[in-house]
C-alpha cells in the first residue's frame, strides 16, 4: 500500500504540473520542451555527437566526454554508459526485459525525480516488459504489474495496450541484452532524454520532456 500511495503522490503531482500549462498553446509547449532539454544539455556539459560520429565509434558514447548521440529523426538523445553482458536481441526474437529506471520531469529541473524503482525500498519492485525485434524495428510491452500501468489509472502514463514508449525502444538496437553470470559481468545501463512525441502518453499530451536513467537486463 506504501508503494501505491506514492504512486499516487506522484501522479497527483504530475496532474498538477499539466494543469498549469492549459492556458498554453501548443507552440508555447513547444519551445519550453526545447529550452528545458538545452537546459540539460548545457548544465551538465554534455557533448552532442551525431548519428555518424556515433557510428563510427562502434556505436558507442565515450561517457569521460559526457557524449549523447542524438537521432534528428527521433529527437531523442542517448548516452551509453555500458552496453552490458550477453548478445544482442536478435531479428524474430521476443525476450523478457528486467529494468531499473528513474525518470527526471527536465521541464521542472534535471534534478527532478517523477518517478523511480531503483531505490532499496523498492528493490522488488522491477519493471518487467517484453520486447520484440522485428528485423531491426522494435516493439514492446509492459508487464500489467508495472509501475507506468499503475500510473495509467491516474496520470494517462500508459494505456490500456500497455505499449512502450518509442523512446525507450531506441537503446535496444545497440545493447546487448543478457544476465550476470560470472564476475565482472554487468547489466546494460544507458541515458535517455526522450522528447513528448517519444514518450508515455502524458508526456505526449503534455509536451513533456524526460530525462530517462535505464538498467536492462533479459529476464526468465
Amino acid at each position: 500500500m506504501r508503494k501505491k500511495n506514492r504512486f499516487i503522490i506522484l501522479a497527483l503531482a504530475v496532474l498538477g504540473l499539466c494543469s498549469c500549462n492549459d492556458g498554453e498553446t501548443y507552440q508555447e509547449k513547444r519551445d519550453r520542451e526545447i529550452t528545458a532539454i538545452n537546459s540539460y544539455l548545457a548544465e551538465k556539459n554534455v557533448k552532442v555527437i551525431s548519428e555518424a560520429t556515433f557510428f563510427a565509434q562502434d556505436s558507442a558514447t565515450d561517457v569521460s566526454k559526457n557524449e549523447f548521440v542524438l537521432f534528428e529523426a527521433s529527437g531523442v538523445y542517448m548516452q551509453i554508459e555500458r552496453k552490458g553482458c550477453g548478445e544482442k536481441l536478435r531479428s524474430g526474437e521476443t525476450a523478457n526485459v528486467l529494468c531499473r529506471f528513474t525518470e527526471y520531469n527536465l521541464l521542472l529541473g534535471s534534478d527532478s525525480i517523477s518517478l523511480t524503482n531503483n531505490a532499496p525500498s523498492y528493490a522488488a519492485n522491477v519493471e518487467k516488459m517484453t520486447v520484440t525485434n522485428n528485423s531491426g524495428t522494435f516493439s514492446g510491452k509492459f508487464d500489467t504489474s508495472s509501475s507506468m500501468m499503475f500510473l495509467a489509472y491516474f496520470s494517462g502514463y500508459g494505456t490500456s495496450n500497455v505499449s512502450l514508449p518509442s523512446g525507450w525502444l531506441v537503446p535496444f538496437a545497440y545493447i546487448n541484452l543478457g544476465r550476470p553470470v560470472k564476475e565482472g559481468d554487468e547489466v546494460a545501463k544507458v541515458r535517455l532524454i526522450v522528447p513528448h512525441k517519444q514518450g508515455h502518453l502524458s508526456a505526449s499530451n503534455y509536451v513533456t520532456p524526460y530525462l530517462y536513467e535505464l538498467s536492462l537486463e533479459r529476464g526468465r
